[in-house]
């Protein structure tokens, strides 16, 4: 039969890109291309994707359940499962029972679709995500701005003539929150067709190398530096709200006046950027024809994150380049319907048992799950299901929360890998490798900086009897229940749901309709696929089952485009479908209260006061403090067990700038001891004058030398994980969002 060749998308990060995969006549992944016929990332490919034979190949990935550490039928695990859980929700109640989500999920469909039904058929309020050590402030500032949490605003990267990018470095990250395919060649776009980059950041990133200007600042100190170009913007009568955004903006007054006391002058020795440099940059961002500005992880993960990620979009507004081409837009995923009723933005709806931490988004903050596990008292956390995740190497402190997974009654993991997290799981449920996997992103084309969609079936048939990611997932939502039974039966109970409120709904394109009619109407395909089906067809490019059924295309992108269906879109784009440029679309989107921009939140305006308070007493400042690091060869610690991935340059050390190694008396491999309040390590030094003095950087995702794994690359390049000198207690007080950069440290040579 010989070699054949199948496309799909990549799962590995938010870049979306296509890949050309090359198969032998057992199914292994002998060679990875970018698919050159993909309309988005036109061939792109990075060394993370090019490896993906090696991943999905591992020999380390598990193929069958675990049970008590021993391999066990798929029966026998899921019966185990129900009634482990069972016996600890008799004894302590519902709420016994935590469940960690991690950020692999959003890279699935399964995911997606299913990992809700897991938390609500389960009745927990205990649900934390990888989110709160991630993005949650973007989400916060989001729902407080927009009235919705996830309707992100994305740099319009193609038509932009002005970037200002913070705590960002897609070069290395591929980008994030900002799906972009190819994202080094899209700035290098901006350039070429004579716009401007300007990147701040505490190191001379590869982002920031090729970046027209990079400025270092103090790392924790953004929201000095926003609020300063905000203020300058005021000052300097340098605001435009834009026709398109008149009459849609409330609390301009409100900004202006807590802008006064954030003059450029007074944040230049706080943050490290000279004040004729604040002023400047204000003023180029105003006067350039379209500019986007946009934040991430960096931004986020600091003790102001949430007001980071607000003044992003504040500038973004005050600009005028909010909804705008070439500005910061609103991604339309074919997936989501326009019209569903959204309900006020609002948080703290429940509150976390030992810290009091209020809820975000349906969850709390993983910076509190060890004390939910460790104190006593009626409510204590028993018993743990994680999907995809590693807390015990990502969270703040995880040497806490490691110790504290020990100790759990009973804890079940959907993981392909026994890692650092899952060694403590009683079952371990993995899914199938990706070769077997269908795939659609769900959750990244909502933040895409181009309309698109694609759908890879899976391209190598699942063994008889290996239940499926989405099949896995779905009886884990049953036993969870506590009623078991056919998986069908979860995703026919949705079907019907979704399609009863669609036919009721104002707006939707079938009002009216009869769902049974609609019901038959579905994909053949698998009963995900039909919910998938179901879910383009409601949706802005759908065929609304029959009422829109040409599929019309216009020149450069398909912007005109209707009539969609799942099987349209698997057999007549397999390499994907290009839904056009970024549209405007802030009608479809806000959903405040007021039904305007709440561009001065209440919330977000009462947080300033603690930035004011600490820019009239900054305190002890002049120490050293820590940050993170991305790698272009890893993603947090997923990657870390396939060989050609932690080569080269991928490597745990910590750097530091020279000034203050030789005033430290460190020398280039030494090995350094690095203190926190948390905890301590130690790791090799590399000086490099890319850090600014008084800062220190280690990677996120290492530290692989925990007895009882099975992943024998990570293990020998074990690194040291970052998370052992995080403070999980200093979080951002608006989202809970962990705070992982900015920390301070001591260091000294180790003795």
């Amino acid at each position: 039969m010989g070699d054949r060749t199948a496309f799909r998308t990549c799962p590995l990060c938010e870049a979306l890109c296509g890949l050309e995969l090359t198969l032998d006549e057992a199914g292994a992944v002998t060679r990875v291309r970018g698919d050159e016929k993909d309309p988005f990332s036109k061939g792109y490919i990075c060394p993370k994707g090019a490896t993906l034979g090696s991943l999905d190949g591992d020999p380390d990935r598990l193929a069958e359940p675990l049970v008590a550490g021993e391999d066990a039928g798929w029966d026998e695990a899921f019966a185990t499962v129900g009634r482990r859980l069972a016996e600890v929700i008799a004894r302590h109640g519902r709420d016994a029972v935590a469940v960690y989500i991690g950020n692999p999920t959003a890279h699935s469909i399964a995911g997606p679709l299913y990992g809700s039904a897991i938390v609500k058929a389960l009745g927990t309020r205990n649900l934390f995500t990888a989110s709160t050590a991630d993005q949650m402030p973007k989400h916060v500032a989001c729902g407080h701005m927009f009235g919705d949490p996830l309707a992100i605003p994305v740099p319009d990267l193609d038509r932009t003539g002005h970037l200002l990018m913070l705590g960002a470095n897609p070069l290395e990250s591929n980008g994030s929150l900002a799906s972009a395919p190819d994202f080094p060649g899209r700035l290098k776009a901006i350039r070429a067709r004579g716009g401007k980059i300007t990147v701040v950041d505490p190191r001379r990133t590869r982002t920031a190398a090729l970046a027209d200007e990079h400025l270092f600042i103090r790392p924790g100190t953004d929201a000095f530096l926003l609020m300063a170009l905000v203020h300058t913007l005021f000052a300097e009568d340098l605001v435009r709200t834009a026709e398109h955004l008149a009459g849609r903006v409330n609390g301009l007054d409100d900004l202006r006046a807590l802008a006064v006391d954030f003059a450029p002058e007074d944040v230049a020795a706080v943050t490290g950027v000279p004040a004729a440099t604040i002023r400047r940059t204000a003023r180029e961002l105003a006067a350039a024809e379209r500019a986007a500005v946009y934040g991430r992880i960096g931004t986020c993960t600091q003790a102001y994150g949430t007001l980071n990620s607000w003044l992003v979009d504040v500038l973004n507004v005050l600009t005028g380049n909010l909804d705008r081409p070439g500005g910061a837009m609103f991604p339309r995923p074919a997936h989501a319907p326009v019209y569903r009723r959204k309900k006020p933005f609002t948080t703290g709806r429940w509150r976390s048992r030992v810290r009091g931490l209020p809820e975000v988004n349906g969850e709390l903050p993983v910076a509190t799950l060890a004390d939910e596990i460790e104190t006593p008292g009626e409510g204590r956390v028993r018993a743990l299901i994680t999907i995809g995740g590693n807390p015990a190497l990502s969270a703040p402190n995880a040497a806490r929360l490691d110790r504290a997974l020990a100790g759990l009654e009973f804890m079940v993991s959907v993981d392909p890998y026994l890692n650092e997290t899952t060694r403590h799981a009683h079952v371990v449920l993995p899914p199938p490798r990706p070769a077997q996997t269908p795939h659609y992103d769900i959750a990244l084309t909502g933040l895409a900086v181009r309309d698109y969609a694609r759908y890879s079936p899976a391209v190598v048939p699942l063994p008889e009897g290996r239940p499926s990611e989405a099949e896995i997932l779905a009886r884990l939502a049953l036993a969870t229940s506590g009623t078991g039974g056919d998986p069908a039966l979860l995703d026919e109970m949705i079907i019907k749901a979704t399609l009863e409120k669609a036919v009721a709904l104002p707006g939707s394109p079938v009002l009216g309709r009869e769902p049974d009619e609609l019901r038959k109407m579905l994909d053949t395909g698998t009963l995900t696929e039909q919910r998938l089906d179901m879910m383009l067809r409601l949706g802005p490019y759908g065929d609304a089952f029959g009422g829109e059924p040409a599929l019309r295309e216009e020149s450069g992108g398909a912007s005109g485009v209707t009539g969609l269906t799942l099987t349209r879109l698997r057999t007549e784009y397999p390499h994907g479908l290009d839904l056009g440029a970024l549209k405007p679309r802030l009608d479809e989107v806000l959903c405040t209260t007021s039904g305007r921009i709440e561009l001065c939140p209440s919330t977000c305006a009462a947080d300033v006061d603690r930035l004011r308070s600490a820019l009239r007493d900054p305190g002890t400042s002049g120490g050293m403090v820590l940050i993170g690091r991305r790698h272009l060869r890893s993603n947090n610690s997923w990657l870390h067990n396939v060989p050609e991935l932690v080569r080269g340059s991928n490597t745990c050390t910590l750097q530091l700038n020279p000034a203050d190694a030789d005033r430290l008396g460190i020398a280039a491999g030494d090995t350094v001891r690095v203190t926190s309040r948390a905890g301590a390590l130690e790791a090799v030094a590399e000086p490099t004058d890319t850090i600014m003095a008084g800062v220190v950087s280690l990677p996120h995702g290492w530290g692989h030398d925990r007895p009882g794994t099975r992943t024998r690359v990570a293990s020998g390049h074990a690194g040291v994980n970052v998370n052992a000198v995080t403070d999980e207690q200093e979080i951002d007080p608006l989202s809970g969002n962990a705070v992982l950069n900015g920390v301070p440290v001591t260091l000294e040579a180790a003795r």
